[in-house]
C-alpha cells in the first residue's frame, strides 16, 4: 500500500468526513454520504474516487444504487504506520532524555 496516497486521501476536510462516516461500519449510499457535506451527487463520486485510488473504499454496484464501504484494514495500517514513528520518536526522546541527565 502505497502510504502518501492514503495520508493524501484522508488530508482532505471532506474526504475525511465521508471516511468518519463510514467509519461506522455501515455501508452508505453516494447520495446519503453526499448529504449535509454541500456535494453534488458528482462532486461526492470525485471525492470518492480519490479514496478508491488510495483503495480506502469500495464502491459496489447494488442496483441504480452505488454502495460505498470502508476499507478499515487500510485505515489500521495507516494507524500502525503512525504508531511506528511514535515509537521511533519516543526512543529518540528517551536516549536524548538519558544523554542530558548522564551530561549532569
Amino acid at each position: 500500500m502505497n502510504q502518501a496516497e492514503v495520508y493524501k486521501a484522508l488530508g482532505d476536510p471532506l474526504r475525511l468526513q465521508i471516511v468518519t462516516r463510514l467509519a461506522s461500519g455501515s455501508a452508505y449510499t453516494i447520495g446519503e454520504l453526499s448529504k449535509n457535506l454541500g456535494l453534488t451527487r458528482q462532486g461526492a463520486r470525485k471525492q470518492l474516487q480519490v479514496l478508491v485510488s488510495a483503495k480506502l473504499v469500495q464502491l459496489i454496484p447494488k442496483g441504480r444504487e452505488t454502495a460505498v464501504v470502508l476499507d478499515i484494514e487500510k485505515l489500521k495500517a495507516a494507524r500502525q504506520f503512525i504508531a511506528q514513528l511514535e515509537r521511533q520518536w519516543d526512543q529518540r526522546l528517551h536516549a536524548l532524555k538519558v544523554f542530558v541527565e548522564d551530561d549532569k
